[in-house]
């Protein structure tokens, strides 16, 4: 019989690639699963709509739109999860928290105690928990976080969140974006420029979504990529500069977020740089990072993409989940934008390109201890699905 798993705050056709890449890696996850105990797995995503066609696919996966009216009838996601043997919620990566606002997060909270309403298990995914400020949000979490099967988190910081909100037994695993496919790079010959990449995050470009310094940024951002555009490109080892989106937003209200459009901006204002194309895939967009020879950004699964490929990157940070993630790898090459000026910040990236050749090494330790962070996560998910299949054989 065919186990069926629904996957909410996933999503198959973000415009945040790094949010494609959470469930890209989710699924494959699964499969593996499926595939080693010969278990069928159906896998249904509750995804937001959008114009953009899904790019997770597969014969096992169905996607579901949802809004209000999914969300509200009873008919809708509430009978979906009923269904369902479990419900996997990934929280977007990192909006398990208050950070992006209430709105999101009541939403959020709406998801869980449907599940927790229908009876059925609910996994919490490896990601960012809190910081919760407010009175109700830290009540909400602190009951849905105590209903899950199992609670797992992604970064050491997560997981004392998790711990003062009065769960104890947690798996502190890392992203699951780790794992996300890629093709590596053709060995080069002969002569080659020096690849840098910068990806340009349109959000911190346009001051946040209130366009007011929403993060409390302490620097001036914009001024610091233009800074660094014309650093590399007058740099004597020959540098060649990539621009390289990750949030690549096609129309509708997010579009002043965009990625892609801050990079064509400053393609034009820099014509000696190199824009990269608005990837299709999470997949796409690794292969590309994977083949660049050093890396810096603001959005964090950009950075995880070159970690997780090799490549050595600089993490530039606008929350704590930077430092929470790429800290527990033991990886402490971030740069935090919200505390340090823009001259530190710019000396310790060109610091870090002199360095890159250890950079490199240690992206390789701290990949390798990702790997078995996550094992432990595996093995949970298996055993719940191990227990499942087993009780509907009793």
């Amino acid at each position: 019989m065919t186990l069926r798993i629904c996957l909410i705050l996933h999503s198959t056709r973000s415009d945040n690639l790094g949010v494609g890449a959470l469930t890209a890696s989710e699924v494959a996850i699964l499969r593996d699963i499926g595939s080693q105990i010969g278990q069928p797995i159906e896998i249904t995503v509750l995804d937001w709509k959008d114009v953009r066609d899904p790019y997770v696919t597969g014969p096992d996966i169905k996607v579901i739109d949802l809004d209000r009216s999914a969300m509200l009838n009873p008919r809708g996601y509430f009978a979906t999860a009923r269904r369902s043997d479990l419900v996997i919620d990934i929280g977007a990566g990192d909006s398990f928290a208050d950070t992006y606002g209430s709105r999101r997060l009541k939403r959020m909270f709406w998801l869980k105690y449907l599940t927790h309403l229908a009876g059925t298990p609910l996994v919490m995914a490896p990601q960012t928990v809190g910081p919760f400020t407010k009175g109700w949000t830290k009540v909400l979490a602190r009951l849905s976080i105590r209903l899950c099967k199992v609670v797992a988190t992604r970064d050491q910081m997560s997981t004392d969140a998790t711990r003062a909100l009065g769960r104890k037994d947690i798996i502190e695993a890392s992203d699951v974006a780790l794992l996300l496919p890629f093709s590596p790079p053709a060995p080069r010959t002969g002569h080659s420029r020096v690849k840098i990449g910068i990806n340009v995050s349109g959000l911190l470009m346009a001051g946040g979504y209130t366009g007011k310094n929403q993060f409390g940024l302490t620097m001036d951002y914009p001024s610091l990529i233009r800074d660094l555009i014309t650093y590399f490109q007058s740099h004597a080892d020959d540098c060649q500069v990539y621009l390289v989106p990750h949030v690549i937003v096609q129309s509708g209200p997010m579009v002043d977020e965009d990625d892609y459009r801050a990079c064509e901006v400053l393609a034009k204002e820099f014509p000696n740089t190199v824009l990269a194309p608005a990837f299709g895939t999470p997949s796409q967009a690794k292969t590309y990072i994977a083949d660049l020879d050093f890396f810096m950004g603001a959005r964090m699964h950009a950075c995880i993409a070159a970690l997780s490929s090799g490549v050595p990157v600089v993490p530039m940070a606008y929350s704590r989940k930077f430092e929470g993630l790429f800290g527990s790898l033991g990886y402490t090459r971030t740069v935090d934008c919200t505390t340090q000026s823009a001259e530190d910040i710019f000396t310790t990236i060109v610091q870090s390109y002199a360095q890159r050749a250890t950079l490199k090494q240690e992206t390789v330790t701290a990949f390798t201890r990702g790997r078995e962070k996550l094992g432990a996560y595996e093995v949970a998910l298996r055993e719940i699905i191990e227990g499942i299949v087993g009780d509907r054989d009793l």
